[in-house]
């Protein structure tokens, strides 16, 4: 579980940023967006397949 410790002579608003910070660096909040909905495994290699597909076009355009 996270949680912070607020320090002696800090806002409350900075505790809570310090505390979102840890939130995403931690990728919990991803994950738990991602457990809302199941992705059948299949899907979820075509939907990488069509990532990669893009970036290498990407990485292609930019190269010209």
């Amino acid at each position: 579980m996270i949680g912070i410790k607020v320090k002696d002579n800090e806002s409350i608003d900075r505790a809570i940023n310090r505390f979102k910070k840890m939130i995403t660096r931690s990728r919990r909040l991803v994950e738990y967006k991602e457990r809302q909905q199941y992705i059948k495994p299949s899907e979820e290699r075509r939907e990488a397949f069509k990532k990669s597909v893009r970036d290498e076009r990407r990485r292609r355009r930019d190269d010209y």
